[in-house]
């Protein structure tokens, strides 16, 4: 029962990361077919105009 538990806080954890992502990437590391680590990178984009 305690691996269950363990693997819902896992992908809740994962669904939050993508859920406040609103550009760029989140990466999940496997070890021996478990989840060891989640990044989440965020960008940020800025407007550019052009000079003329």
């Amino acid at each position: 029962m305690h691996f269950v538990l363990d693997e819902n806080k896992k992908m809740d954890d994962i669904l939050k990361f993508i859920e406040g992502v609103d550009y760029g990437e989140v990466v999940i590391t496997i070890h021996d077919s478990q989840i060891v680590q989640v990044e989440k990178r965020e960008k940020k984009r800025f407007n550019v105009q052009k000079r003329l």
